[in-house]
């Protein structure tokens, strides 16, 4: 059974979670992105073009710095989550550059029992990416339906080794 993250009943209204992990953006991560998602603004990937621009330089894709800014905030917030029910209000506040290491955090807003869904709640969350340098590069409300600690929905799910459990003893796969 998994540890990992927080239940409905672990949230309380008003708590920060400073999540533990930064990560620092390359230019590959910002070439990939927005390739792969197909954005064709050249000031996130032509160099000569971007010079031109009112940075000087190549700006991260805003699409990457909300993606990862996200992906940091899973662990404490929505890692037993079964969807995200909306955000709202996304601002985009400092440039984000290659380079930049992004660290985020967050406020637990709301947290109610779903209506709907007896093995549920809903929270409510204000998010925050920070570069560096303790700039606020972007803020959004997020809100998302996660596991009661007693929901069978995330649980089990593991499969069971045809050879047997691992443990001190055990040859589990070996030839």
């Amino acid at each position: 059974m998994s540890s990992l993250g927080r239940y409905y009943e672990d949230f309380t209204v008003g708590e920060v979670y400073q999540h533990p992990l930064g990560r620092t953006i390359n230019e590959a991560d910002n070439t990939w992105f927005t390739l792969l998602t197909m954005n064709t603004n050249q000031n996130h990937f032509n160099t000569e073009f971007a010079a031109r621009a009112p940075y000087g330089r190549m700006i991260v894709n805003s699409g990457l710095t909300v993606a990862i800014v996200l992906g940091l905030s899973v662990g404490d917030t929505s890692q037993n989550a079964l969807m995200n029910l909306g955000w709202e209000q996304i601002r985009l506040t400092h440039p984000v550059f290659v380079g930049d290491t992004l660290y985020a955090e967050s406020l637990v807003r709301s947290a109610r029992e779903s209506k709907s869904r007896p093995y549920a709640g809903i929270v409510s969350c204000t998010t925050r990416g920070l570069n560096q340098h303790g700039d606020t590069c972007v803020v959004w409300e997020r809100t998302f339906m996660v596991y009661r600690r007693d929901a069978e929905h995330d649980k089990g799910y593991f499969p069971a080794a045809k050879d047997g459990p691992l443990g001190a003893t055990s040859t589990a796969g070996e030839p």
